[in-house]
């Protein structure tokens, strides 16, 4: 009781702040829809300001904070995501686990076109979840496809129990990210409330918990993969690291970034390791990881899966368009040369240069330290965004989990203007303002180039 006494009578103004906080995340979760536009902005950014002033002004109480974080996402626990309606196949692919189907091989259409219903509200999953999903194969990874599972094994029989069920699962994650990212901060003498730029921000409290993405549970074994790895636990890293790309297959892209991590060439008491030694662990390390990536799919393994898989993959980043920002300006000068749109051939071009880039951070960035390899990371997958025709609210996410253990702020800005994305539901053909997603871009890019590019070349 003397403990709260103290927070009362020391922080009475982070907590002004942590209850306004309360009603405005109240006010978004159960008050607005994604077409309030004028509401959802106005909430959105005082969000922002409350986050900053309850960091600023709790002198880092890490309880008052730990407390806040949690608070805040479980007052989203008893309401219908507003802003996304991916949580529709989320529970559809989860339901037809339990009803003994394998998601991979059937498409919502070709049961309920065909009158068939086999799993229960089935006909509101399908109308829930839009045509466009209804249409297509799962692209969802099997840890992914274990957490719809869990979320439908919630006691109820309805939608909203399979969100709670989900949305626990994803709070539950969030603060396995919270103790492993104040864990590693502290050992790599960084200061530990930076995980609260995760914890506490705005963007990852709606987008992750609110709207029931994923991100958070792939971030949660991210992040407990490098805690791993910088405690030289480096075969079970590996197992945690399948383990995040079982949930969304982002972190695929990183596994080039750990060449110099097993290279370098450090003193381990009185032995050195070689250059061979080191070869071996890293071919070890992929290994490891590509194992548990198979034994994870087998269960659903069949030619008619990999057919399905990889073309549906190949759809969601190569046929679709939203947010885009490179990918817009080329898409315009493709229009003024030909007169069609040139998506065909960018998408050939986009993802060369991506990987590229990729390999470029890979053997030319030291990437010997927990800092260099996230800073990398978090460069390399910045890139891809640019370069990608879909960038999504929630697909940042991972940035700002990557920003905390880098001296780079660019990705709190982008988690700020990336509201704008959804003015594009301001209309009802849901087509976007270039001039909005141009006023986007233009901060991130300033923000970007200057912390990147011109500070470095200042201090120089």
């Amino acid at each position: 009781m003397l403990g709260l006494a103290n927070i009362f009578k020391y922080k009475k103004t982070a907590l002004t702040y942590i209850i306004i906080s309360c009603f405005l995340y109240l006010w978004f979760a159960y008050g607005i829809e994604r077409t309030d536009l004028t509401k959802l902005l106005l909430i959105y950014v005082l969000l922002f300001v409350c986050a900053y002033q309850i960091i600023k002004t709790s002198g880092f109480y890490f309880r008052v904070l730990v407390i806040s974080s949690i608070v805040f996402r479980l007052l989203f626990l008893f309401v219908m995501p507003n802003l996304s309606q991916d949580f529709f196949r989320f529970i559809w692919d989860g339901r037809m686990i339990l009803e003994g189907f394998n998601p991979y091989l059937y498409t919502p259409d070709s049961f309920i076109q065909n009158g068939n219903l086999p799993i229960s509200q089935a006909q509101e999953l399908y109308d829930g979840m839009g045509a466009l999903s209804s249409s297509h194969f799962t692209n969802y990874p099997p840890i992914n496809q274990l957490c719809f599972v869990l979320g439908n094994l919630f006691p109820g029989n309805g939608i909203l129990s399979s969100v709670i069920g989900m949305r626990l699962i994803i709070i539950s994650a969030d603060i396995g990210t919270l103790y492993f990212g104040k864990k590693l901060l502290e050992r790599l003498k960084l200061p530990s409330n930076r995980i609260f730029w995760y914890m506490l921000n705005p963007f990852i409290i709606i987008e992750l918990t609110g709207n029931l993405h994923f991100e958070g549970v792939m971030i949660f074994f991210l992040v407990w993969a490098l805690y791993l790895l910088h405690n030289n636990k480096w075969k079970w890293a590996a197992v945690v690291f399948a383990f995040s790309i079982s949930v969304k297959l982002i972190p695929l892209m990183f596994l080039p970034l750990f060449f110099w991590w097993f290279m370098k060439i450090k003193r381990e008491g009185s032995m050195e390791v070689s250059t061979t030694a080191g070869i071996i662990k890293l071919i070890t390390f992929y290994v490891i990881i590509g194992l548990v990536i198979l034994v994870l799919f087998l269960p659903f393994f069949s030619m008619e899966f990999i057919n399905n898989y990889s073309k549906t993959v190949g759809l969601w980043f190569g046929d679709f368009e939203f947010n885009a920002s490179i990918y817009y300006i080329a898409r315009a000068i493709g229009y003024s040369i030909s007169g069609y749109n040139e998506i065909a051939t960018i998408t050939r071009i986009f993802p060369i240069v991506s990987l590229l880039i990729i390999i470029s951070f890979s053997f030319f960035k030291t990437n010997n330290s927990i800092p260099k390899l996230t800073t990398s990371m978090l460069l390399a997958f910045t890139c891809y965004l640019f370069l990608s025709t879909t960038v999504h609210p929630w697909y940042i996410s991972t940035l700002v989990i990557l920003c905390v253990f880098s001296r780079y702020k660019f990705p709190l800005v982008w988690s700020i203007v990336i509201v704008l994305s959804y003015l594009a539901y301001a209309n009802a053909a849901n087509t976007e303002n270039l001039f909005v997603i141009g006023l986007e871009y233009l901060i991130v890019f300033f923000v970007f180039v200057w912390e990147v590019i011109l500070k470095k070349t200042i201090k120089l």
